[in-house]
């Protein structure tokens, strides 16, 4: 322990006082590493039965399309692919058993998924943990959202048949979007849009390219994953690939506020003379 803090102090002094020791001061009070694996954990265990339960009820061609999307973010394929397909395809006996109620039971434990990105996003700010009664919509209307850009992840990723440089262009700017609403949204606007940006383009642009990576790195080691350990394997894998995605997320995220608390940002974004406004810290409830 004592190593590790001359290492830092060391760390510290070598880059002085500026955004970039502010930027690793919010990384290590923010825990990025532990905050990934406790939001990779609950991807895993909450988001992934929900979309289970949710391929169960919608119509073939929207399970067709879910598995493709997952394809394109996970970059799976081959043996992987086929058996994503049947389970999202197997709708009989998971419509028989669990019915609505089991999907409303997965709907509201995915929210456990979303009050640990809530509690992350509140951390990176250093704001306090919002009431319940403020913010319990909003766990849902995330989710619900997240579901319906994940559905269309295919064809945004193709660029809606008119190529891979407009696919790619639009995957950047939908990530962005959806990393700047869901910061809004789960800080229940106490942080101003302006300030909420260099974060959203931090995360939406490193987990996009991350996405592209994973295309080519993801099928080996599916397939590796596959073949040494069985069914297993590819578990274990994807449970790897969400905290490295998510390891992504949380240090964009993280790192946001100290790009909009510095002063290169704070001209950018100045509005021009005679329409200056006062920025709106960020405000406890």
């Amino acid at each position: 322990m004592r190593a590790l803090r001359t290492l830092w102090e060391a760390v510290t002094t070598a880059i002085g006082g500026g955004p970039a020791a502010r930027s690793l001061e919010r990384l290590v009070a923010v825990n990025v590493l532990e905050a990934a694996t406790r939001l990779a954990a609950q991807a895993f265990l909450t988001a992934l039965p929900l979309l289970m339960a949710v391929a169960a009820f919608v119509p073939d061609t929207l399970q067709n399309l879910l598995a493709d999307s997952l394809r394109s973010v996970v970059g799976v394929r081959g043996d992987v692919l086929d058996e994503v397909r049947r389970t999202f395809t197997t709708r009989g006996t998971a419509k028989n058993t669990s019915g609505a109620v089991g999907l409303l039971v997965a709907l509201v434990s995915a929210t456990a998924f979303s009050r640990a990105l809530q509690a992350i996003c509140e951390r990176c700010w250093g704001l306090p943990r919002a009431a319940v009664r403020v913010t319990a919509w909003r766990w849902l209307l995330w989710l619900l959202v997240w579901l319906a850009v994940l559905l269309v992840q295919a064809p945004v990723r193709k660029g809606f048949g008119t190529g891979v440089v407009s696919g790619l262009a639009l995957s950047l700017l939908s990530a962005v979007l959806l990393w700047w609403w869901t910061q809004h949204l789960l800080l229940s606007g106490r942080v101003t849009w302006t300030h909420l940006l260099p974060g959203a383009v931090l995360a939406g642009v490193g987990t996009v390219l991350l996405g592209y990576l994973s295309r080519l790195l993801m099928p080996v080691a599916m397939a590796r994953s596959l073949a040494d350990f069985g069914p297993l394997g590819p578990v274990f894998t994807l449970l790897t690939w969400l905290i490295v995605v998510f390891l992504i997320a949380v240090t964009g995220l993280a790192a946001g506020p100290s790009v909009a608390s510095s002063a290169w940002y704070a001209r950018t974004t100045r509005p021009p003379r005679g329409r200056r406004r006062p920025l709106r810290p960020p405000q406890h409830p």
